[in-house]
């Protein structure tokens, strides 16, 4: 049971770092495409995306190159961004309090615009839970972080253990 609840801590506290950081992770990643695009452009006369194809066409290698190096950490940096969308696109669309936690998540960590404070969060959510109070919002939201670090990281390898087990005994 301790081992349980050191797991999910570390989940909750993972998965919500990655949520505070994910504005300025998507901030830092338009900037960077905008600056590489910008810098393409004056060079080559187009952004990354059209240098990369007549590229690709050409046949020519970047392997080792500036311009392969700056690709990978835009891609790489892209397919973060995908992966938490996905994972909160599937706790949405699939948990039994997947609208509200989605809203929860929107509000708090994953709107282009940070609300001001916790009672504009609640407000924004009275559309979705008519009755919510503060502590029915730092409750909902502590579950919706943790149900999101089970989507993005999958369960613990003791629990999915458990559960083969129990299968197993079937």
């Amino acid at each position: 049971m301790k081992n349980k609840k050191k797991d999910e801590d570390t989940l909750f506290h993972n998965t919500e770092l990655l949520l505070k950081n994910y504005r300025d992770v998507v901030w830092s990643l338009e900037v960077a495409v905008h600056r590489v695009n910008q810098n393409f452009y004056q060079e080559y006369g187009r952004d990354i995306e059209g240098f990369l194809e007549l590229t690709y066409e050409a046949g020519l290698d970047l392997n080792g190159t500036e311009i392969e190096a700056q690709t990978k950490t835009i891609a790489r940096s892209r397919n973060m961004l995908r992966m938490i969308d996905c994972s909160v696109d599937l706790l949405r669309t699939k948990h039994k309090n997947g609208e509200l936690y989605y809203w929860i998540l929107y509000y708090t960590y994953l709107s282009p615009q940070e609300m001001q404070n916790i009672d504009e969060i609640v407000e924004k959510l009275r559309d979705y839970m008519k009755d919510i109070s503060r502590s029915t919002y730092f409750r909902k939201k502590n579950e919706a972080v943790l149900e999101l670090g089970r989507v993005l990281w999958g369960y613990t390898s003791r629990e999915c253990l458990n559960i083969v087990q129990l299968l197993e005994i079937k």
